[in-house]
């Protein structure tokens, strides 16, 4: 068992309630990252159903949880012969934090019938680069869980010089060697800094709804992240991100709808 997958358990208590501690490695400033609470939600949520895989899910950010116990209370709403349905609450001191639908499914891993191509081209590994180290003050703990290496023009806004277009793209894998599953996914398809800071916005850019879908269990080796944004407006943005594995195939895509960061 990896870092992350004990920083994501979720123990049985009975039908419908899972105890889980939400691990303070996985901090973006004050709160945690919410890839990493869709995870933890995801495990409670693929135990409780008959089938192995979570394929699509929904989850609305109602409140930042804070490291330390949480409980994950699963309710189903309907299974059939191919997918199950279920409600995901994620619950900590009595109060829902986030509030997650979630659909899940078994993947075979056929040959896709048609696929489209990455939205952009990426360069070599080689060629792309890592965020200098966090300072120790700013609780940026998740950053030493992960390896991200930066296409270099979509981290201008780190040298101030935004070119207002929102973007960001990156390879990606967790520090702590594992081949990546659909948790991991949960994880990736919200791990880049928000879009919005190469259009001149920074802060803390809470989410408030997301919606990923799971596409293909992924090869071994570096995913590959594209995030961008169509409509920055009103202090909102969105964001989608599509996730490609080492062998070239569509994994996940996301969609976000979020704050611009504040400060």
């Amino acid at each position: 068992m990896t870092k992350f997958d004990e920083a994501t358990q979720a123990i049985r208590i009975d039908e419908t309630t899972y105890d889980v501690c939400l691990d303070p490695g996985y901090c973006i400033g004050a709160p945690l990252n919410g890839g990493y609470l869709m995870a933890v939600v995801l495990r409670a949520a693929v135990d409780a159903s008959p089938f192995e895989h979570p394929v699509s899910t929904t989850s609305q950010f109602l409140r930042s949880p804070v490291p330390g116990p949480a409980q994950v209370r699963v309710e189903q709403l309907k299974a059939g012969r191919t997918a199950a349905f279920a409600r995901a609450t994620l619950v900590q001191n009595g109060v829902p934090q986030i509030e997650s639908l979630i659909t899940t499914a078994t993947l075979a891993g056929a040959d896709p019938v048609y696929t489209d191509a990455p939205s952009v081209v990426m360069p070599l590994v080689e060629e792309c680069v890592k965020l200098p180290d966090p300072k120790p003050e700013n609780n940026m703990t998740l950053n030493a869980q992960l390896d991200l290496r930066f296409d270099p023009p979509t981290i201008a806004w780190l040298t101030g010089g935004p070119t207002g277009r929102p973007e960001s793209r990156a390879y990606f894998r967790m520090a702590e060697p594992q081949d990546a599953d659909p948790y991991v996914l949960a994880l990736a398809v919200d791990v880049l800094p928000p879009v919005v800071f190469l259009a001149g916005a920074r802060g803390w850019a809470p989410t408030v709804d997301l919606t990923w879908h799971l596409r293909a269990l992924p090869a071994p080796g570096w995913l590959t992240l594209i995030g961008s944004g169509r409509l920055i407006t009103d202090g909102w943005f969105d964001e989608e991100v599509e996730v490609w594995d080492s062998a070239g195939r569509l994994v996940a895509q996301s969609r976000q709808l979020a704050r611009v960061g504040r400060g």
